[in-house]
């Protein structure tokens, strides 16, 4: 491909080289807002640093979700070089397994690079009442006015009931890989195959 992990994006330095660092979602944004927070915070503080820094939030959120929106606001614009960003709160997780260390963050994490999310990846949930559970507490939040949510899947409750091993799974977004390898700045330009506009009725 380039033959090497220096190069540059836009005109700006973008280095490759591994390995890739590996930061908590929230020690990224304790730096950035210049106080230590995470999914333990009071909603209240989350809240009122979220409000000082535009965010709208939404009445059924509770910390991990303000915390995923600090974190969004306040950090993806200066992630450029490629990084693993770990440790995501349950509430924005429904179906990752919970962290052996604290119940309330998920064995999660997505990389990013260029200031865009390149990867998502996680430890599935396999405990069947646990996501039952995560899939009412989505249902609530859907009925509460909630945008986005997922829906209750009796199916995969009921596969999960009937047993599944331990499993990991990784989704990398090829079309965003591809622009910083052709250093393009719009994703219409690397899809093969676009939307194709109806034809007009001749």
């Amino acid at each position: 491909m380039l033959g090497t992990t220096e190069t540059t994006y836009q005109g700006r330095p973008f280095s490759f080289a591994a390995p890739w660092p590996r930061r908590s979602m929230a020690e990224l944004a304790s730096e950035a807002l210049g106080e230590e927070v995470s999914v333990h915070t009071s909603l209240e503080r989350l809240v009122a640093l979220a409000k000082d820094r535009g965010v709208d939030v939404h009445a059924t959120w509770g910390p991990g979700r303000v915390l995923a929106e600090l974190f969004e606001a306040t950090c993806e614009e200066s992630l450029w070089n490629p990084i693993f960003v770990t440790d995501y709160p349950v509430e924005v997780s429904p179906l990752s397994r919970r962290h052996q260390v604290d119940s309330e963050l998920t064995e999660r994490f997505e990389s990013y690079a260029a200031t865009r999310e390149l990867s998502n990846g996680f430890s599935e949930l396999i405990d069947p009442l646990d996501q039952r559970a995560r899939f009412e507490e989505q249902a609530r939040l859907a009925a509460a006015g909630e945008e986005e949510t997922m829906a209750i899947d009796e199916d995969y409750i009921k596969a999960l009931e009937w047993g599944l091993p331990p499993t990991a799974g990784l989704g990398v977004g090829m079309d965003r890989l591809a622009m910083l390898i052709a250093d393009v700045a719009n994703i219409r330009e690397v899809i093969a195959f676009p939307t194709l506009k109806p034809l007009r009725d001749q």
